[in-house]
């Protein structure tokens, strides 16, 4: 649960709670294992779950629970926890595997550390809809147990990519025809007057440092989320709330995000200057 090394060796990560492993479940994901403290034996919706392991092939163990409360990753230990076989995916599998959608919103994570924002970063992708998340060599590990814990089972709901780092991740995304848009705290086109149909990569930062000056110097462009004066930074997982929903909602909308079709005037890399902004605290 605690080492990323031993998850990565054994090809496993360890899912915690009931809505987290029933999710895991529902999903088709690979359970191998399902544990459930002896006080939560008997239960209904523990025992639904450990029909719903059994009938796909799983094993599951009734523990102690001063066994449980040792081993799980909670002050207060949940009465589930399961033994899931590896979900991430390649990226370039994941690129050719969109080659035919006109319409793709792809969040890619650069140097986010802490897991509680990015297992509510995922959540709030899943549910607006984005294809999948990448995390760039920084970021903290997805199956980190808080990281899965705050996903709410989201990390079951949408591919995972594991990826290299920024530079060579981004490249892959630009020859599979993404526009690689970032987020800055200050300087960057209203993320509300742009358009966001086509295949797009959201590129968010480091929850302190935001954006390295490499990365920016390499993306399409880049947004703001205005905020009230006075105010400093959004929490990196918000603007990729606010963000993917706006997105969504463009979408949804009958005609389309028409204002797509074409790129947004004076947003263009070769006509604008790169913010230089990075500097202040922020989130996005």
């Amino acid at each position: 649960m605690r080492r990323p090394s031993y998850r990565e060796q054994e090809r496993a990560f360890v899912a915690e709670g009931l809505k987290v492993v029933s999710v895991a479940l529902a999903s088709g994901a690979p359970v191998e294992s399902v544990f459930l403290s002896s006080e939560a034996a008997g239960r209904a919706e523990v025992e639904e779950i450990a029909e719903q392991a059994l009938e796909r092939g799983a094993r599951v163990f009734e523990i102690a629970s001063m066994v449980m409360e040792r081993v799980a990753d909670t002050v207060t230990p949940q009465p589930v926890c399961a033994i899931v076989g590896s979900l991430d995916v390649d990226l370039h599998t994941l690129v050719s595997g969109t080659a035919g959608h006109r319409d793709e919103l792809v969040v890619v994570c650069v140097d986010v550390r802490d897991p509680g924002n990015l297992g509510a970063l995922m959540r709030s992708a899943a549910a607006s809809g984005a294809r999948a998340v990448v995390c760039t060599a920084g970021t903290v590990d997805p199956f980190n147990p808080k990281a899965v814990r705050a996903s709410a089972g989201a990390l079951f709901q949408l591919p995972v990519v594991r990826a290299e780092e920024p530079g060579a991740s981004m490249a892959v995304l630009r020859e599979g025809g993404y526009r690689l848009v970032g987020t800055v705290a200050q300087g960057g086109l209203d993320y509300d007057k742009r358009g966001w149909g086509g295949r797009v990569a959201l590129v968010l930062g480091n929850e302190a440092s935001g954006l390295p000056p490499e990365v920016l110097a390499g993306l399409d462009d880049v947004v703001t989320v205005p905020m009230a004066p006075g105010t400093e930074s959004l929490n990196v997982a918000m603007t990729a709330t606010v963000i993917c929903f706006e997105v969504a909602r463009r979408r949804r909308s009958p005609a389309g995000d028409e204002s797509a079709k074409a790129p947004d005037p004076g947003s263009s890399r070769s006509d604008a200057p790169v913010p230089r902004s990075i500097g202040t605290r922020h989130g996005n």
